[in-house]
Order: structure tokens, then sequence, then C-alpha cells
């Protein structure tokens, strides 16, 4: 419905503290095992962070680049690479941009790096507000700390609370809950849902959200979830039906089916590392075919990403565009004298 039919929606704290952990359950039990069964890729008992540390060069481009799309960031996978590697940013694009983006990267590479320090407390939240609104905020003084002024929700009708001291005690009590929750998909799905209902700073708390969602997965030795492949519409209307009708379920759907997504993206990965991928199996000759020919013709690497655009639409089905052009942008950024004849280019 258009945002001016809607009916107005306003901040209950009783929506919070519905959830009981231990007695509340968004997940089926099903649900909880088939989460756990994608996401296992260390059997044994591994000191927290290990697996997080082992895909941290993938987890930073892949969380980074994902949850800035979400919120609008039109840097292209290319070069993002490019500006998280080399650190040398895109002509074209809003500094901002780059900003967000080099935040996202900092506030992942805290949480691997503090893992055993950290969790769902003010310290490791309150920092990690910081860290992914750091010179994006107009008061200099807002990174870190809670939300004293009022907001509004862009196409929404919801209205968030306007008191500091509701939201200050409202964000502890939150916190406290989701410490409590033993599930980590569990915990990471609320946190998902109800940090941004609570919206407790000026402004970045959906990205907090997707941040922290990762909390338990990280401490857990799990894939991450790294949203890829979420279409943005999609994620703002689960959203929505948070804010306004305080209904998870759409948010839920939307969490497993990113889940598997990420599960996959991850599976190189697992124990049996170094067995051939089957994506990277079906396409390997259209691939080598691809780049030899983008060497042979001289294209420059943004170039070679449009090529490979229309190469996905022409060669690969519709489900596997997105990850045959990852593949092929992986494989021109790590292009070399050492690697070149794989491509059956010549010296």
């Amino acid at each position: 419905m258009p945002v001016s039919k809607r009916t107005i929606a306003r901040y209950r704290s009783d929506y919070l503290s519905a959830y009981v952990p231990g007695e509340t359950k968004w997940f089926t039990e099903d649900e909880r095992q088939y989460l756990h069964r994608l996401g296992t890729v260390i059997e044994s008992v591994q000191l927290a962070g290990t697996y997080a540390r082992r895909v941290v060069d993938r987890l930073l481009i892949d969380l980074s680049w994902n949850s800035s799309r979400l919120e609008g960031n039109t840097y292209s996978l290319l070069d993002m690479r490019r500006l998280i590697a080399l650190n040398v940013e895109a002509e074209g694009y809003d500094p901002r941009e780059a900003r967000m983006i080099r935040n996202h990267r900092d506030a992942t590479e805290f949480l691997i790096e503090n893992v055993m320090e950290t969790g769902f407390d003010r310290l490791t939240i309150l920092n990690l507000h910081a860290l992914l609104a750091n010179e994006l905020l107009p008061d200099p003084l807002s990174p870190g700390r809670l939300r004293r002024i009022a907001v509004g929700i862009g196409g929404s009708t919801y209205r968030p609370c306007d008191s500091p001291q509701i939201i200050e005690a409202d964000f502890d009590a939150l916190l406290a809950r989701l410490a409590a929750i033993g599930d980590p998909f569990e915990r990471s799905l609320v946190a998902l849902a109800q940090l941004p209902y609570l919206q407790p700073f000026d402004d970045v708390n959906e990205r907090l959200s997707r941040l922290a969602a990762n909390l338990p997965m990280i401490r857990d030795n799990l894939v991450p979830i790294s949203f890829v492949g979420v279409p943005r519409e999609l994620y703002t209307k689960a959203l929505l039906a948070v804010y306004e009708l305080e209904d998870h379920v759409m948010l839920k759907e939307l969490y497993i089916s990113a889940y598997q997504r990420s599960a996959e993206q991850y599976a190189e990965v697992r124990q049996t590392l170094g067995q051939p991928d089957p994506f990277r199996l079906r396409y390997i000759d259209k691939i080598v075919s691809l780049i030899g020919d983008t060497v042979r013709e001289g294209t420059s690497l943004s170039e070679a990403i449009k090529c490979s655009e229309r190469w996905a639409n022409e060669k690969a089905t519709s489900q596997d565009h997105e990850r045959f052009r990852e593949i092929v942008e992986m494989e021109l950024l790590g292009l070399n004298e050492g690697n070149f004849a794989r491509f059956g280019s010549r010296p």
C-alpha cells in the first residue's frame, strides 16, 4: 500500500520485551537444524573465530560490499575490491561511498580480531556503531553514542521512540536478552530485526544490525551471513514489516535464503578444502575463454567487467549470473605473470 494509506505505527517497548530467551522461538526446530547443517564447517572444537580468520579476506569483501549495496552504495564489486585491497578509490563516485565500504571493513576486522572480548554488550555494540558511522554523520560526536534526537524512517509510517531515557533502558534490556539467547541463529535473527526497530543511534542502525548478526557466527565458527544476492527491495520490505506490523516472518524467510547463499559461497573453504568447486567446473571453459579474449584484446579492467556481465547473461543460467561475474572479477584481479597460461594467453 502507498505510505499515505498505511496506519501510523508507533514504537512499542513491548514488542522487544515480548521475546523471552529460552521460551520464544522464531525459528522452528527443523529450521534451526537445517541452518546448523548449512553453517557447520568445523566439526571439532576450535577457538572462537578460527573459521572467520580462515576466510577473513573473502568475508571482508563479501560483507562490506553486500551490506553497503543494501544501503544504496553504487560501487561495483571490482572497484570495491580494489578499494579494500589497494586502497584505491574509484573515480566518479561520491567519496562517502568509499568511506562506507572502508567502515564496513574496519568493523568486520574489529569483530574478528576481538572475538574473545566481543558480544552483545554495550562496549561491543557502541564501538561497532562508531566504526560503521565514522565520518558519515553530521554530528562528529554521534558515532558510538545513543540517540538523543527524534528520527524518521523514509518511506515508512513507523515512528521510533524519541525519549533518550527509554532508548537507553530498552537498549540495555535488548542486549541482555540477546546475550541470553542460546541458539546462535536465533540470536542473529533477533538482532537483525530488533536493533533496527529500536533505532538506538542517530543513523546507521541497519548496517549495525547486519554486522551484529554475524557476532554469533564468528564466535561459534559458523559460516557468516554476508547477504550475498539479497535484493535491496525485498530486504527493505522485510524491515518495513518489522517496523509497521511487528512481524518478523518475511525477514526470517529472507534470512534463511540469504544464509543458503552464504553457505554456497563459502563451500570451498569447508573441511574438504581442495575439492574442486562444481560451479567453477561447470563454467571453467567459458571463464577461460572470456579472460583470454579480454587479455588478447587489451581490454581495460572496467571494460572486462562489463564484458563479463554480457557473457553472464548469454552463457550462464539466470540464477548463476552473479556468481559467474564474481568469479571472473576475482580471476581478473588475480591475473599476473605467474598464471596467464591458464587462460590460453602467450607470454
